[in-house]
């Protein structure tokens, strides 16, 4: 499933240039373009969800899956090791929630401190 105004979508498809982490067939990582830390990315599912309120036990793998990338991807990334260094997973869900695009996506965070905002 594919939304066509959707900016994640448009990376996705290669229509809109994007600093890519990491790709398989259900799931396309990405830098952020306005990063709040040294290390930040963005892991979005290839399939257009619009966010977690929407997600249901048919995304389980796909979840799992994501949420077992960020480690690995974050250590690649140049996130220093757990217990010193580490990560953050943000996952912004509606408005309220200060989601701004409107395809599910997860935040990676990492590196030193102090970051620009979070």
């Amino acid at each position: 499933m594919h939304d066509p105004s959707c900016i994640f979508c448009k990376i996705i498809a290669g229509q809109i240039p994007s600093k890519k982490v990491y790709e398989d067939d259900d799931v396309f990582a990405f830098h952020d373009i306005n990063p709040w830390a040294p290390v930040h990315f963005l892991l979005v599912p290839k399939q257009h969800i619009p966010s977690m309120a929407q997600v249901g036990p048919e995304h389980e793998r796909l979840l799992g899956k994501m949420l077992l990338l960020a480690p690995r991807l974050a250590a690649e990334q140049g996130c220093n090791p757990y217990p010193e260094g580490g990560f953050r997973i943000v996952c912004n869900t509606g408005a309220e929630g200060g989601q701004e695009v409107h395809h599910l996506h997860i935040h990676v965070m990492g590196g030193p401190r102090p970051w620009v905002r979070g």
